[in-house]
């Protein structure tokens, strides 16, 4: 008998053995992503030798599933679970979005007596933020301070980045952030963050010098809040701002301020001292591609496309870092300046070819540049495929498309379009008539356009801005309306701007008002004695009417005055190489060889011609 006992004691210590061996191996085995099929073998072998109640095997079984599923697991199955599971499937349903059975799994824990942990609030924020009712947001809250956590730095940053982010109560926001013991720059790009996102922009860069200052180094989310702000900066404000970021703010974070000199300069119009900067951010620095788009986004706002193209030619050269969304904006801006088609192909392969290939179909930014690149380089067919294409279709990929069309003579396309985008109960906004009208007038649709700038204060309720005038008359200057046009230009509840009186001058051009073609040319002399184009116009007027005196008088004024006519400029590209051209310019290198070739074809013509 005492044999038999000893034998039954060894059984059942080599059964205990053996099971702890399988839910040891059970539990390594669904750690990571599984494929499908191989998890269901393993759930079932979890059944077979009894460890579905097994809280950590449970745990990791509701972390490979579904919510609808992974419910199954903590309701169905677990009998005596604890705090791990009901993690577990607060995150799986708060990444879902189902902020609603989040809270509902929350509440159970009181029935289990469990109490939740700093995990447990980290996941249950999370479902906060997806759900943007503060109510929640309080009753967590509340639960923290109640059980003492309201110091605990993982849960201090989830409340507050609820609070800035999401709901965007600043006020509750920087009066945790204040009371929070340790600030580190995860809690610092919080705050930031929600100011940013609000337009309080003095404060959003406010808090950054603070936060330098402390010699906390900025990450990149805090950079894309702080660039972010300043995009949204007053002009009249920059060199203010400029001012307090040349302060010498430590080393530490450097770089950092030189990101955003080089973005305000660049903002405020001097590309060069965007440039100075650029060149003083370390070789660490430029790892990161916020200071490439910086200062390439600088070059391309001020009309300085080929420096911006060889910009990011050197960035893709020094494989540094990876071109973004963002980068490749700003690329397609520069190919659609200079009409670098090429290149603008370039960058739709490489974003198709990339991990970014679900941006490329779901940015509307990016979806727009490449539309506005396809358009201005003539190719309509590759601006269609990009707008049938994408995932989503808003009102700017309908403005794009809409700009695109009209920009090349496709106005009836352009209004075929309007209807589609109406159909689909979007609602234009001032673009959308923008491009209508400019659609109308590159088409000669007086009728259609008469309308459309109708329709959009009667029907659409938006007031027509200072362009839409412009391009309204532009339309009737174009096809011969000139009194109309001007009647309009004049009782608009706008003064009058160098496009409008150059859109009037067109039409007495076209049309041969000459008189009134000289009357117009004198009032944009008037307006903006500095710029050339009004004299240019102006002597135009008086060459067709054979005023050589007057031009004379003209031309001495310009002297007199300092003002300079704008050389014309062109660019050619020839196997992928862009060669700029400009009026009276003799920098090209092969400048030579191609005023030979031109004075040989200038001979053959002459030849020709007898």
């Amino acid at each position: 008998m005492q044999f038999i006992k000893s034998k039954s004691i060894a059984q059942s210590c080599f059964n205990f053995t053996r099971s702890f061996s399988d839910f040891s191996s059970l539990s390594n085995l669904l750690q990571g992503r599984i494929p499908h099929n191989h998890l269901l073998q393993i759930h079932a072998r979890v059944f077979r030798i009894g460890a579905h109640q097994d809280n950590l095997i449970a745990t990791r079984l509701i972390g490979q599933y579904p919510s609808n599923i992974s419910l199954r697991v903590l309701d169905g199955q677990l009998k005596k679970p604890n705090l791990f599971p009901f993690n577990a499937i607060i995150r799986v349903l708060s990444e879902e979005g189902n902020f609603a059975d989040a809270f509902l799994v929350f509440n159970k824990l009181r029935y289990y007596s469990l109490l939740p942990n700093q995990l447990t609030f980290s996941f249950i924020l999370k479902a906060c933020s997806r759900s943007g009712n503060s109510y929640y947001v309080q009753q967590v809250h509340s639960l923290v301070l109640k059980l003492r956590l309201g110091d605990d730095p993982s849960v201090c940053k989830g409340l507050l980045s609820v609070y800035a982010r999401s709901l965007r109560e600043l006020h509750s926001a920087r009066k945790l952030f204040d009371e929070m013991p340790e600030k580190d720059v995860v809690s610092w790009t919080c705050l930031i963050s929600g100011y940013a996102k609000l337009g309080l922009s003095e404060e959003a860069l406010c808090h950054f010098l603070s936060m330098v200052k402390k010699s906390l180094i900025p990450v990149n989310d805090t950079m894309i809040s702080v660039l972010s702000a300043c995009s949204k900066l007053d002009m009249s404000n920059i060199e203010k701002w400029i001012g307090n970021f040349l302060y010498d703010l430590g080393s530490s974070g450097r770089d950092s301020v030189s990101i955003v000199l080089v973005y305000l300069y660049g903002k405020w119009g001097k590309v060069d001292k965007s440039r100075e900067i650029f060149e003083q951010i370390s070789g660490d620095g430029k790892r990161s591609v916020l200071p490439w788009n910086a200062m390439i986004g600088a070059y391309v706002q001020n009309g300085c496309a080929l420096e911006g193209l060889s910009l990011f030619q050197l960035m893709m050269e020094l494989n540094c870092c990876c071109p973004n969304h963002v980068t490749m904006v700003n690329v397609l801006s520069a190919c659609a300046q200079i009409g670098n088609l090429y290149l603008g192909l370039w960058v739709h392969e490489y974003m198709k070819g990339s991990r970014q290939k679900g941006v490329l179909l779901s940015n509307a930014n990016l979806a727009t540049a490449l539309i506005d690149m396809y358009s201005k380089c003539g190719s309509l067919e590759k601006a269609g495929d990009v707008f049938d294409q994408l995932v989503v279709k808003d009102v700017v990929s309908f403005n794009a498309m809409i700009m695109g069309l009209a920009i090349n003579g496709k106005g009836m396309e352009a209004l075929k379009l309007f209807s589609q985008m109406l159909e689909l109960n979007l609602r234009p906004n001032a673009r959308t008539f923008l491009g209508l009208l400019c659609a109308c007038s590159h088409s000669g649709l007086t009728a259609e356009g008469r309308q459309i700038f109708k329709e959009m204060s009667q029907c659409f309720c938006i007031a027509p801005r200072l362009e839409h005038y412009a391009s309204y008359i532009d339309l009737l200057a174009r096809v011969g309306y000139v009194e109309e046009a001007l009647q309009v230009a004049t009782s608009m509840p706008f003064k009058p701007n160098n496009f409008v009186w150059g859109a009037l001058l067109g039409g007495c051009m076209l049309h041969n008002r000459l008189e009134l073609a000289q009357i117009i040319s004198s009032i944009l002399v008037e307006m903006d004695p500095d710029n050339s184009a009004g004299y240019v116009m102006l002597s135009n007027t008086y060459a067709s009417d054979q005023r050589w005196s007057a031009i004379s008088r003209l031309r001495l004024s310009m002297k007199e005055k300092g003002v300079a006519k704008v050389p014309g400029c062109s660019w050619i590209n020839i196997a992928g190489v862009v060669h700029e051209f400009m009026v009276g310019s003799s920098s090209h290198p092969q400048n030579e060889s191609m005023h030979s070739i031109l004075q040989v074809l200038l001979k053959e013509m002459k030849l020709a011609s007898f």
